[in-house]
């Protein structure tokens, strides 16, 4: 595994490692996971499918994540991403808050609450969301004209933002793409401001496996992660 062009994560919330996956295994992944999305822009809840569930736990990965995250590393959510010519969409400045929850419980900290897919979620404060990094791999080579990952480095560390702050931090901060080789992946902050444009070029599409871990489900309150 070689890391090219990378960051340091504990200043600006993302890091980028190629040639983690060899092309072979990406072809083999992408066949596994077969039609998930039905044409639609991406599936959510695929750490039940075998093949994603063998890589969420896959030695490299967990290397990566532990080196982040501390000794222990738990994959607890992955959602594919597919954008192509049938698929193509813009994604605004966002940070990734919304957590799969086993049980609603009545607290100050998390929500709103609301259900995707059968699977209970909630907003989470900013003290659960440091504990998590994704990982995503690149099934394909992304490029600068198939909507890449737009990044605003260390825009993490504020903390939650509010539409306002993501309005004004977006304006005055340049953001940055993460192009990506097929099998390479991109370690991510969930609290990162991210986006990412349509494709220029439909020939090229963009598949990218989320993979999320924490260092522990427990998350306090009586709240624990649902694996989802």
């Amino acid at each position: 595994m070689t890391q090219r062009n990378s960051v340091t994560m504990n200043d600006v919330g993302f890091s980028i490692f190629n040639e983690v996956l060899s092309r072979q295994e990406c072809e083999l992944i992408a066949n596994r996971l077969g039609n998930v999305t039905n044409g639609r822009a991406g599936a959510r809840n695929l750490m039940s499918n075998a093949a994603v569930s063998s890589l969420a736990n896959d030695s490299r990965l967990i290397s990566l994540a532990t080196k982040i995250l501390g000794p222990q590393a738990i994959p607890f959510r992955a959602t594919l991403f597919d954008k192509s010519g049938n698929a193509n969409w813009h994604v605004l400045w966002h940070q990734d808050r919304a957590l799969p929850i086993s049980n609603c419980v009545d607290s100050q900290d998390w929500g709103p609450w609301s259900t995707k897919s059968g699977v209970l979620y909630a907003l989470a404060p900013a003290s659960a969301l440091e504990r998590i990094i994704a990982l995503r791999i690149h099934l394909d080579a992304s490029t600068d004209d198939n909507g890449p990952l737009r990044v605003i480095p260390a825009s993490h560390r504020a903390g939650v933002l509010s539409a306002s702050d993501i309005l004004r931090t977006t304006s005055k901060t340049q953001a940055r793409s993460c192009v990506v080789e097929r099998g390479g992946i991109v370690a991510m902050r969930p609290l990162l401001l991210h986006s990412s444009q349509k494709a220029k070029d439909n020939n090229k599409p963009r598949r990218v496996l989320h993979i999320e871990y924490i260092n522990a489900l427990e998350l306090g309150e009586g709240i624990r992660l649902r694996v989802a």
